[in-house]
C-alpha cells in the first residue's frame, strides 16, 4: 500500500485494525498505551510520535516498508506534474 500522509497512514492503520475486528481498548493494551492515544492517531496522525507509531504497528502486526519513489512518467501527464511537486509540510 502506497501511503504519502499522515492522514493515508492513520486511515491504514485504522483500516487494518477493523479487519482484525479489533478495538482501540484491544490494540491500546497490545500496544502498552491507552485508548485514548489510539484514538488520538487515528483522528490526529501529525501530532503523534514516531515511537506510538511503531507500537502500534507492532500490535496490528505491521510493519513499514520504505522504497524510493518511482520515476515519473514523460512530462505531461497529471502523475508527473503530481510528482514533480516538492514536499512542503514538516513533521
Amino acid at each position: 500500500m502506497k501511503i504519502t500522509s499522515p492522514r493515508g497512514l492513520a486511515d491504514a492503520l485504522q483500516q487494518a485494525r477493523k479487519q482484525q475486528n479489533q478495538t482501540q481498548q484491544a490494540i491500546g493494551e497490545l500496544a502498552g498505551t491507552k485508548q485514548s492515544t489510539v484514538s488520538a492517531f487515528e483522528t490526529s496522525p501529525e501530532h503523534a510520535r514516531v515511537e506510538t507509531l511503531f507500537k502500534l504497528l507492532s500490535a496490528l502486526n505491521l510493519e513499514l516498508v520504505l522504497e524510493p519513489r518511482r520515476q515519473a512518467p514523460a512530462s505531461g501527464s497529471a502523475n508527473s506534474q503530481a510528482s514533480d511537486q516538492a514536499w512542503d509540510q514538516e513533521w
